[in-house]
């Protein structure tokens, strides 16, 4: 099946989305529009012909960069020039060097000015990196922690021509701090800021994210008009209606989020209410690509609480609360024992209320043998009925023997 027939087929509803993961690469290549061609990867590139070579948008994952570009040689033999990072991932900006090393000349890399900063922090937080990394994705892959610099930065807005052919870079605040989008007579590049998923902008495991701005850059590249929209995960959007369909619901879903989240911390209202009482919109829930597969609004609504109210939940006991281990030792023994934590989180029928009681049982006695296989069983089920990829990641690695 061509990238094409897979996003008529899920824009239609022929195929669901759970059935064509955007995070699944399929080591696809299809020219999108003249002199374009895009790469399905983890996570996709797009390269544009000019008279001078390729232009580049993503070069790659650290662990899947030159597979990538050979499936690009398969569709194109054009040297690459220049390479436009749209944020500083490290599934988007690895592999420059096999660009470098087939033609034997310099391949200029342009990024946001953030890009570097980001690179910093990963250094210097590696071993977290690691961590979540190996969480999120259940995968042993070592998180990189050496980085190619960009050649040059921008700051909000860089005008580019390579070649004759022109293109516009505009800085965002979204999923990240220093994301960049391109566009290229009709040719759409999001980056991360459109993925086939609900907006990866609430990612338990990450720093800040920006949704209010992020669907204020869905509206800007909806006013370009493009004919095709070239996401960093997932098919290409084919056709200017199809393509402003796409933006501006995604625009919508986070604009909604944004406003009830803002109202309720107008009101005092707590998190804790504000996580129970904020929902997607329904009819937009249901589109093919804000499907929580990946991210999902619940976490987005925490985000928002973080990037708004810091982290303070509202609860006054829980400004300095006593050590997690520490109350679960006295809630188990006003419950007659650990045990009986342990047995009511295996009866109750409610996951969120087995998953936080099994906490206690096992804080409450770690070298309860008995407990530690409980709390396993209770993950491992938990895991099975999430949809989200943070959510499964979290509660498979959870479910794993302390």
């Amino acid at each position: 099946m061509t990238l094409r027939q897979l996003s008529h087929d899920l824009l239609s509803g022929a195929i669901e989305i759970d059935a064509a993961h955007p995070m699944q690469p399929l080591f696809t290549v299809d020219e999108v529009a003249t002199g374009a061609h895009f790469v399905s990867s983890f996570a996709n590139i797009t390269a544009f012909t000019t008279d001078d070579g390729l232009v580049l948008v993503d070069t790659g994952s650290f662990l899947l960069a030159d597979k990538t570009r050979r499936v690009l040689r398969s569709a194109t033999a054009m040297y690459a020039h220049t390479a436009v990072w749209t944020h500083g991932h490290v599934d988007h900006c690895f592999g420059v060097e096999h660009y470098e090393h087939e033609s034997g000349r310099h391949v200029r890399v342009i990024a946001h000015d953030a890009v570097s900063r980001r690179f910093e922090r990963y250094r210097l937080t590696h071993g977290y990196n690691a961590a979540i990394n190996q969480r999120q994705f259940q995968t042993d892959a070592q998180f990189p922690s050496e980085f190619r610099e960009p050649d040059e930065t921008y700051t909000a807005t860089r005008p580019l021509d390579v070649g004759g052919r022109k293109f516009e870079l505009v800085h965002a605040l979204g999923e990240t701090d220093d994301h960049t989008w391109v566009f290229s007579d009709g040719v759409l590049c999001t980056g991360d800021l459109f993925i086939w998923a609900s907006p990866n902008c609430g990612n338990p495991q990450k720093v800040q994210r920006f949704p209010r701005e992020w669907a204020a850059a869905l509206r800007a590249m909806d006013h370009r008009g493009a004919e095709v929209l070239c996401p960093g995960h997932g098919v290409p959007i084919w056709g200017a209606a199809a393509v402003h369909r796409a933006l501006d619901e995604t625009a919508s879903y986070l604009e909604a989020l944004v406003d009830q989240v803002v109202t309720l911390l107008n009101r005092g209202t707590r998190l804790d209410e504000i996580l129970h009482t904020v929902r997607p919109d329904p009819a937009l829930s249901k589109r093919p690509y804000l499907a929580p597969v990946y991210d999902e609004p619940e976490f987005v609504v925490r985000n928002l609480y973080r990037l708004y109210a810091g982290w303070w939940d509202g609860n006054p006991a829980h400004l300095k609360p006593p050590t997690e281990a520490a109350l679960a030792r006295e809630l188990a023994d006003l419950a007659g024992g650990a045990a009986k934590l342990a047995e009511r989180a295996r009866q109750t029928a409610d996951p969120r209320l087995a998953c936080e009681l099994i906490e206690l049982a096992a804080l409450a006695a770690p070298d309860d043998e008995a407990i530690r296989a409980a709390r396993t069983a209770i993950y491992e089920a938990r895991a099975k009925t999430e949809r989200s990829l943070m959510a499964r990641g979290i509660y498979t690695s959870a479910a794993r023997p302390r």
